[in-house]
């Protein structure tokens, strides 16, 4: 997807908001899409989450994941509560007709209406390229914009990040800022990209890729 929310300048009616009733703090729904599934973490999850996540590669530029299976039983845990209290959702992620969590999606608000929330996100390094990552981040934005009622979805990415920041990107997301020295990784500053996706530019982009597929 190529689209960003600076070329949706051709629509001039706004593209009403979905509405969902969804109790998401009794528990999240899994969403389908093309090639994933997303549900949420279960402590037997621990496991695969360090296979995938643990590695070099992906925590090079990234905030580092919990070291151990241990560690993470304890970050699922938390992302229990966390979901419980309306505070923040997790998902793992995973293919179709699998089980087995590749990745994650994480979404924790930073207003106490849950509007203006901030996202974060992390694949396994052996599904990069595939598609799986703007297939499963397409299911977190909508359930984000529609049920969660988020109108304001925001990410930092370190600016050496050169796939998350293009991922955002093609996404439709703006960047609104250079946050300078701002991440400490392995003793070094780096500057991160401040990245926002807007409800209803989100819609409108998604209303033309509906529209492409239906011509």
């Amino acid at each position: 997807m190529s689209l960003s929310i600076h070329e949706m300048t051709m629509f001039t009616t706004p593209v009403p908001a979905p509405t969902s009733r969804i109790d998401w703090r009794g528990g999240l729904p899994t969403l389908t899409g093309k090639i994933v599934q997303l549900r949420e973490l279960r402590a037997s999850d621990a496991k695969d989450l360090l296979a995938a996540l643990g590695t070099a590669e992906v925590t090079k530029l990234i905030s580092p994941p919990p070291p151990t299976v241990e560690g993470f039983e304890k970050f699922i845990a938390w992302t229990i509560r966390q979901r419980e209290a309306g505070k923040a959702i997790a998902y793992g992620v995973t293919l179709r007709g699998s089980d087995t969590v590749i990745g994650l999606f994480q979404v924790r608000s930073v207003s106490n209406r849950f509007d203006i929330a901030e996202w974060g996100f992390a694949v396994g390094s052996d599904y990069w390229g595939t598609g799986i990552f703007m297939d499963g981040a397409q299911l977190v934005l909508d359930f984000s914009f529609d049920v969660l009622g988020v109108r304001r979805m925001e990410a930092k990415a370190a600016v050496k990040n050169g796939r998350g920041n293009g991922a955002l990107q093609k996404l439709g997301a703006v960047q609104e800022a250079v946050l300078r020295r701002s991440f400490l990784r392995n003793g070094v500053y780096m500057d991160q990209g401040y990245w926002a996706i807007l409800a209803t530019g989100w819609r409108e982009i998604r209303a033309v890729r509906t529209a492409r597929v239906i011509h």
